[in-house]
């Protein structure tokens, strides 16, 4: 079984099109895909943690 992807938060940002700064803003209130620190205290966000947050955006915003 192949490993979940694990994405850079760089790669996130790019991908959602938002700044770190509002990125933290959001994951403050609760409103961010789930964050999973690496022992070297990297960030990294599943793909599927990923998709799953865009899922929830889109519902809500309908």
């Amino acid at each position: 079984m192949a490993r979940p992807q694990m994405l850079k938060l760089p790669e996130v940002l790019t991908e959602i099109g938002m700044s770190r700064a509002a990125f933290y803003r959001m994951r403050a209130r609760g409103q961010a895909p789930r964050l999973r620190k690496l022992p070297n205290g990297q960030l990294r966000v599943s793909r599927v943690d990923l998709d799953v947050w865009w899922e929830t955006c889109e519902r809500n915003a309908a």
